[in-house]
């Protein structure tokens, strides 16, 4: 299994599948559409059924099931973009053999190095192969590594006919990266009970809480007047953002939050004296602290309206995903069965909340109970990244192991 699955994703890793925010196509790149046709020929040739790409980048298929039995039917999602935060083009994956615990120089014209002293997590991994990219680009694990993973478990179990399991439905996503994956899809024509996305990180990550997220936009109107003049006239948009800015709870920024703590952060800012706009996005767990954090916004712009006397300020505020949590709680049985996969994979899990969102939280939201489970992949969306490729093995065996286990379940959940 290793030596396929290796090969696979760094096959899927050099395909360049960038997602891209400021298109208004669907999916967002035309070379998201390539991919999903790449992935559907070789669901053909492995002799996988219903195998569909569709005109909105989709691609699906199914394993039939092997046993007489009525049984719930398991999906498995990954996406086949990579985030725009960082250059997927021209990816190339390298291998580290027995890595010694030291520091990984990056091939490439920056001379970046992967080092314990700021990744110490890497040591963990002394002793195994690691797959890292050339120091400028990402590598792609995310999630070119799910994706990977379920095709091979897919391989195993279509060429195997040793492992008892119901029908299985696969997925493959576009624009996951951008907050798009999950708005074409398909719930009840993809008739799966439930589902887990491939979309997590280290090795044991097993993810059914995320945030609740919302986008700020903001645009300020100034006043510009020629700054010799400007006395008791000029109304700066540029000053006003920032003012915005210093309002919000400083402790409440990403660099000073992990857990269950959720944030504020200026994602974008652009602007003149005459106009400036800024973008936020606001993140919680919490469904109560999360309405509160939309409430500060809309009560800084009434108070600077008031204090400029003009609506200086429009806020407009954007609803993107919501905690899963809420809709996994009455289908426990999906989590435990996950749980359960793992520890006779060997691995202990890891039960921790997504600081972010996956399509599984909104697919959740959608019908589909859908939690998030490792790829073994660290240091997303940026040059440093790299996937222990033991790690990678132990989440094909999760997954052949779900779907083993999966008929056991009760029928309907």
């Amino acid at each position: 299994m290793k030596d396929i699955l290796t090969e696979r994703f760094i096959r899927y890793a050099r395909e360049h599948t960038t997602s891209d925010p400021k298109s208004d196509t669907f999916p967002s790149t035309p070379r998201q559409m390539k991919f999903a046709v790449i992935l559907a020929e070789e669901l053909i040739r492995l002799g996988l059924n219903d195998v569909e790409f569709d005109r909105n980048g989709y691609v699906t298929a199914t394993i039939p099931a092997n046993i007489p039995n009525e049984t719930p039917t398991v999906g498995f999602i990954a996406h086949m973009d990579t985030s725009p935060d960082f250059s997927g083009e021209n990816v190339q994956p390298r291998i580290i053999q027995n890595y010694d615990g030291g520091n990984i120089l990056l091939n490439g014209d920056t001379n970046r190095i992967l080092s314990p002293g700021e990744f110490p997590e890497i040591r963990q991994y002394t002793g195994q192969s690691l797959i890292v990219a050339g120091g400028n680009t990402l590598l792609g694990a995310d999630d070119k590594a799910g994706i990977a993973e379920i095709v091979t478990a897919a391989e195993i179990l279509i060429t195997r006919r040793d492992i008892p399991h119901g029908r299985i439905r696969l997925c493959f996503t576009p624009d996951e990266e951008i907050g798009r994956g999950a708005d074409r899809f398909d719930v009840q024509k993809f008739g799966a009970d439930f589902a887990f996305t491939l979309d997590g990180g280290e090795l044991g990550e097993l993810e059914y809480e995320n945030f609740n997220a919302a986008l700020a936009t903001i645009t300020i109107r100034g006043k510009s007047v020629h700054p010799g003049t400007a006395k008791g006239k000029m109304v700066n948009a540029l000053l006003v953002a920032h003012r915005i800015t210093a309002q919000l709870p400083p402790h409440e920024r990403p660099e000073h939050t992990e857990g269950y703590e959720g944030f504020f952060h200026l994602a974008e800012l652009s602007g003149t004296v005459a106009e400036a706009r800024q973008e936020f996005l606001i993140r919680d767990h919490d469904s109560v602290k999360f309405r509160q954090k939309k409430e500060i916004f809309k009560a800084i712009a009434n108070q600077l309206n008031t204090e400029y006397g003009y609506q200086a300020v429009h806020i407009h505020l954007r609803d993107q995903y919501f905690n899963m949590k809420e809709k996994i709680e009455p289908v426990m049985e999906v989590v435990e069965l996950a749980k359960q996969a793992m520890r006779e994979a060997g691995v202990t899990p890891k039960i921790i909340p997504i600081r972010g969102g996956t399509d599984g939280a909104r697919l959740s939201w959608m019908g589909l109970p859908c939690p998030n489970i490792f790829t073994g992949g660290h240091n997303f969306h940026s040059p440093y990244e790299f996937i222990p490729i033991p790690s990678m093995v132990k989440a094909t065996e999760v997954i052949l192991n779900i779907c083993r286990m999966a008929p056991a379940l009760r029928f309907p959940l």
